[in-house]
């Protein structure tokens, strides 16, 4: 007997036919107007397409698009027409419930690998693996209802299968999914408040003292959890996070819960700020303030975890590692903005094995091209940081890489910031060749690109350098300064056309000192009060130091003792908080004053100033500055 022939017909070729003819049924049903709702569809495509052969349907429902396009193109009377429209639209409206099955299936296998990297984790590394998955950079983020059905996942596994004998997974899994539960009910009680505070007179959400009304006392009124209303408590009285974690009560579950919602009011108020298209500038300045705001927020809980009392060595750990993995997704996402502050900063005091865990953090973004772009600008901002510190040979090395990755990335943005800041940390090291070196180059490349931005940085710090420089050889060449100080003022009117505050506070900043040095005090303090004001409205503590400092020096020079001592003050405090080195040039400003004025002279003073301090820097500040002082002078011994 001879054999039968083969059939010519594969499984590819049978599942082709069938999703065709699950289409075609599907048309029918809809022109026959049998169809009830578009959710009808979605069950027929849960039901009849098979895991793993989604290509072949989606190539099936293609060639049917283009095949019935061309029909409606092609019909010679209305009728055809009309019908293979109707047809059409019919198609249209598979292909959006395709969509919709495509993005359901792609969330739950994102929530089954998370479900089961975290039930595999090691009992100290599960809390950083929650939040790999729910970092808000990567594609597939967990919004609210996928981190609730995270939590759903997560119970059933430890309460049947596998893992329900582990009696210390189930304890642990119950803390992280309380946590979720928790966070999501806060989250859900701010929604309707997220945006409130804004509409109250004089807003703004950063740190510029107690004139900024900000968000924190209306949320702390609103959410009733006490862990995120201390904090909230703690932020609207200006008061250090840092101290509160010392003595709260936050453990785990706790900070999961914090973690779940200021994931949720960052993201939240961005995005609100972003599409406020009357006044686009507002918008992106709150949403700058808004990732520094947060940002330093998850610095200082990093900062006081490391002497909560109440935390074993290993949640003290793993808390402090999930700080550092909170902040650095915070700043990683923000400098994938078109409104990153190239020559912005914030002071993350990155060291030890946290440094090392950052710039690991950060080297992923290298395995793909588009990312270069996120380490350089990243490493930016940690340069300016640890610049502010004092950390110049840090500063550098941060600077350099940054350097060699815009210039790999093409970002020539960047790569001039980098430049510019360069040439700021030789100033600063009084190496004036390096600086004004690095400043002429950052103005050629600016130039040639067009960078008005980086252009308007480096002619103030060339001017700057200059002027530091001609000071150093101690020659009275007026020429020179004259050459300096109209490089300065060229730079300044251009960041004033541009509108960016954190440039015109360096501008007035460098004028302010140039003038200092030319025994110009009257000129030098026009500038500098404009540098406090404009540093104010960008957030940058460092620079709102640094103008202060040079006022107290120039208000000194002219005897006006009352206003010396509020601006060093002023300047004493805000830089020791942010640790910056400069702090001490003010104390030792204001030690002086004291030897002058006399103990109970100076310190009547400063009661006297007590209604113009409060404001700014709180009364908890106003009560540490005895102690600065104090510290400055047995360190100065």
């Amino acid at each position: 007997m001879a054999p039968e022939p083969e059939s010519s017909s594969t499984p590819n070729s049978s599942l082709r036919d069938r999703y065709i003819a699950l289409i075609d049924q599907i048309v029918t049903i809809t022109l026959k107007g049998q169809l009830r709702s578009k959710e009808q569809i979605y069950q027929q495509l849960v039901q009849e397409v098979e895991v793993g052969t989604g290509e072949i349907f989606e190539r099936c429902l293609t060639e049917r698009l283009e095949a019935t396009q061309a029909q409606v193109e092609q019909a010679d009377d209305e009728l055809k027409q009309a019908r293979a429209s109707r047809s059409l639209r019919a198609m249209q409206t598979i292909q959006g419930e395709w969509e919709r099955y495509q993005k359901q299936q792609q969330a739950s296998n994102a929530l089954t690998r998370a479900t089961e990297a975290i039930l595999q984790a090691a009992s100290t590394e599960r809390l950083s693996v929650w939040l790999t998955y729910v970092d808000p950079n990567q594609g597939n983020r967990f919004n609210p209802e996928a981190l609730k059905q995270l939590a759903q996942a997560l119970d059933r596994a430890v309460q049947s299968g596998e893992w329900a004998t582990d009696d210390n997974l189930s304890s642990e899994i119950q803390l992280l999914t309380t946590g979720i539960r928790d966070g999501l009910v806060s989250c859900q009680r701010l929604e309707d408040a997220l945006i409130r505070w804004i509409y109250e007179p004089v807003t703004s959400i950063g740190f510029e003292g107690s004139a900024t009304v900000g968000p924190w006392k209306l949320w702390a009124e609103q959410v009733q959890s006490p862990v995120p209303k201390q904090l909230f408590q703690t932020l609207a009285g200006n008061q250090s996070v840092a101290n509160w974690v010392h003595q709260s009560s936050l453990g785990i579950r706790e900070w999961i819960e914090l973690a779940v919602l200021l994931q949720f009011l960052q993201r939240s108020l961005v995005a609100w700020f972003e599409k406020q298209p009357y006044s686009s500038k507002w918008g992106k300045t709150q949403s700058i303030a808004t990732y520094l705001t947060f940002a330093a927020i998850w610095c200082e809980l990093l900062q006081g975890i490391g002497g909560a009392v109440n935390l074993n060595t290993n949640s003290r750990q793993a808390l402090a590692q999930g700080c550092f993995q909170a902040l650095l997704q915070v700043l990683r996402g923000f400098s994938q903005q078109p409104y990153f502050p190239l020559y912005g900063g914030i002071f993350a005091l990155f060291s030890g094995s946290y440094l090392t865990d950052a710039l690991q953090y950060l080297d992923q973004p290298l395995r793909q091209v588009a990312g270069t772009q996120e380490k350089a600008r990243i490493l930016t901002l940690l340069g300016y940081s640890q610049r502010a510190l004092g950390q110049y040979q840090q500063a550098i090395g941060f600077h350099q890489q940054a350097l060699e990755i815009a210039r790999t990335a093409a970002d020539q943005a960047c790569e001039i910031a980098n430049l510019n800041h360069l040439s700021r940390i030789y100033v600063a090291q009084k190496n004036y060749v390096e600086a004004i070196n690095y400043s002429q180059r950052a103005l050629i490349l600016a130039r040639q690109v067009g960078d008005r931005l980086g252009e308007a940085n480096a002619l103030t710090n060339f001017g700057y350098s200059e002027v530091l420089s001609a000071r150093e050889l101690d020659r009275i060449d007026s020429d020179r300064y004259d050459m300096a100080v109209g490089y300065l003022q060229q730079g300044l009117q251009l960041s004033e056309k541009l509108g960016d505050r954190q440039s015109q506070s360096l501008c007035y900043n460098s004028l302010g000192i140039a003038y200092v040095i030319l025994n110009q005090p009257q000129q030098a303090i026009a500038y500098l009060e404009k540098g406090v004001q404009a540093a104010q409205a960008s957030g940058d503590l460092y620079l709102q130091g640094l103008n202060l400092t040079y006022l107290a020096e120039a208000y000194y020079s002219l005897d006006e003792r009352e206003k010396t001592v509020l601006a060093a003050l002023l300047s004493m405090y805000l830089l020791n908080q942010i640790s910056a080195t400069e702090w001490r040039q003010s104390a030792g400003l204001l030690t002086i004053l004291q030897g002058q004025l006399g103990e109970v002279g100076f310190e009547q003073l400063r009661r006297q100033l007590r209604p113009q301090l409060i404001p700014v820097i709180g009364v908890d500040g106003y009560d540490h500055l005895p102690t600065l002082l104090n510290d400055y002078r047995q360190s100065d011994e």
